[in-house]
């Protein structure tokens, strides 16, 4: 069965609709241990900075009954780093190498893209619109449709040829809006959904589980949000879109494809079983086969009433 999947024509394609997610995977090679990462439909990083940072205080991961809670804070050793010491140890030939991209101003997102799009091992950039914005006073980039397609127009502009993926998170007031504003913008994917904020508590101890206080909650608990924006996404927009939230098994790949995904990215289940996303690449044909789908691109968003 012809597995593969296109997000951008002659571009950005894929052996399968199968990506590891941003801050999920590192950069690919710690997971080399558990399985041949060139077989992936694609790579994206875990999120990089203009500067090193080092993230957030500890505790940073909390797990819930449903899923998982953390505050990594975007703890890299910077764009520089990246490109002279990961970059050239990574299978860029055999599989696309994505990096997240994240900064508080437009002008370090185009700053960030324009190094990393100089570079001929990477194949597309992913924009983390969930990144706070000092020009908003802290307010998250894709929280309106104007500070969002600033931010992608710029990558954009900086990308050259790169395709740009644009990352949103269904904390806004309308993502379907954001959705329109950012494929306006230059965006050739967008990417839903980033995690949502939560909270958890020890009530022994009478503090927050996180030493950020609040984290960003994934796993099974956000997939049917994270099916809902795919499906209202994916009838908005005219671009591909990658599904993303509580995806573990096989079958998730398929349900995400059935509303609108063009592809998946495997996230939080990857940190409780390390061989998680090799084996759903593995099982996705008798898995299709088991549902009778022959033609995953006549299956997308085939969803009935």
């Amino acid at each position: 069965m012809d597995l593969r999947a296109t997000l951008v024509p002659g571009l950005l394609e894929l052996k399968n609709p199968i990506m590891s997610a941003a801050g999920t995977f590192g950069s690919g090679l710690e997971y080399s241990p558990y399985g041949d990462i060139t077989q992936l439909g694609g790579i994206i990083t875990n999120g990089l900075t203009l500067r090193p940072c080092m993230g957030s205080p500890m505790p940073r991961v909390a797990e819930t009954p449903s899923g998982l809670l953390t505050s990594i804070g975007t703890q890299n050793d910077g764009v520089e780093h990246f490109v002279r010491h990961v970059l050239p140890q990574l299978p860029w030939q055999d599989v696309p190498i994505i990096p997240n991209l994240n900064a508080n101003f437009v002008e370090d997102f185009s700053e960030l893209a324009g190094i990393l799009a100089a570079e001929p091992g990477i194949a597309a950039l992913e924009v983390n619109l969930s990144c706070r914005n000092d020009n908003r006073s802290g307010q998250r980039f894709n929280q309106n449709t104007v500070t969002a397609a600033r931010a992608v127009s710029a990558v954009k502009k900086a990308a050259g040829s790169k395709p740009v993926i644009a990352k949103l998170s269904p904390q806004i007031m309308d993502i379907v809006e954001v959705a329109r504003s950012v494929e306006a913008a230059g965006a050739d994917v967008i990417s839903c959904i980033g995690t949502v904020q939560g909270l958890a508590v020890d009530v022994r101890e009478r503090r927050a589980m996180l030493g950020s206080i609040t984290g960003g909650l994934s796993g099974p608990a956000v997939k049917p949000l994270a099916l809902r924006c795919v499906w209202q996404i994916s009838h908005a927009v005219d671009i591909p879109v990658i599904g993303v939230g509580g995806i573990r098994t096989a079958q998730d790949v398929l349900e995400f494809m059935l509303v609108g995904a063009h592809a998946v990215a495997v996230g939080s289940a990857s940190f409780s079983d390390p061989e998680a996303i090799f084996r759903i690449v593995r099982e996705l044909p008798a898995v299709c086969e088991e549902y009778g789908v022959s033609d995953l691109d006549a299956f997308r968003g085939s969803l009935q009433g």
